[in-house]
């Protein structure tokens, strides 16, 4: 098992990251826990990645991920306007990856990601227990010249306490791109809560087969958690949301 305490990197995932409004913002409001409060517009966000070789990580090898949650306020970070979230779902294809991410506080459960790209169609699908429970497609164009750059904040809860982590990305997003569908495709799963409203209201996001990122060292065991309100700053550029 890798130590949960060890930063770990991740470069050129091919990643979907964006954001929506539910379709039952209660259900999405009750996933939060106590102390800590939803984005206004009990925004929803995902992000779908696949990292195809084990060349591309500092340990975790090659593997796939979707993780989903509901947005908050007033904890975005430092460098940027979008919004920190809670994990509510965290469905990773590697035993290596869920035991470490576990041990830091996110949901871990099984499952797999696939992400494909057909003249300019991506579909990304999340399975787990054998069946999809989620399928996004989307209009996908070129890499752009640009880069974008950040920090993108994510709060877990470890041994009864709230932890805050900002995860640094590097990311080259494609343009044009437009979330066309999402269907949430398991009615009885938990991640159903969070399925998009119709029409679908989409508030941010983006593609990029480029993304790179890293999770940073945790805070040591006999180091306190720090309060989602009392999140020290940390200097970056300004970007788009990450793809950790």
């Amino acid at each position: 098992m890798l130590d949960p305490a060890a930063p770990q990197l991740v470069i050129n995932a091919r990643t979907l990251l964006f954001s929506w409004l539910p379709a039952d913002p209660g259900a999405a409001e009750a996933l939060v826990p106590a102390g800590l409060r939803p984005h206004p517009e009990r925004q929803v966000f995902s992000c779908q990645y696949v990292v195809d070789d084990e060349t591309q990580t500092s340990g975790f090898g090659a593997y796939s991920l979707t993780y989903l949650g509901v947005s908050l306020a007033d904890t975005a970070p430092p460098d940027g306007e979008t919004p920190g979230g809670w994990w509510t779902h965290y469905l990773a294809s590697s035993t290596r990856v869920r035991q470490y991410a576990a041990a830091r506080g996110a949901p871990a459960a099984e499952g797999v990601t696939r992400l494909e790209l057909r003249g300019g169609r991506l579909t990304a699908e999340t399975w787990a227990d054998g069946r999809p429970l989620i399928r996004v497609t989307a209009r996908a164009g070129h890499t752009g010249t640009a880069g974008h750059s950040g920090h993108h904040r994510y709060l877990t809860r470890r041994d009864g306490e709230l932890v805050v982590t900002d995860y640094p990305y590097v990311a080259e997003p494609v343009s044009p791109f437009e979330v066309e569908s999402v269907e949430f495709l398991a009615p009885e799963h938990p991640v159903y809560a969070l399925r998009p409203a119709n029409p679908l209201h989409v508030c941010w996001g983006f593609y990029s087969p480029r993304v790179s990122f890293a999770y940073p060292a945790r805070p040591n065991p006999q180091d306190e958690p720090v309060p989602a309100h009392q999140v020290p700053a940390r200097r970056a550029r300004s970007g788009l949301p990450s793809g950790s």
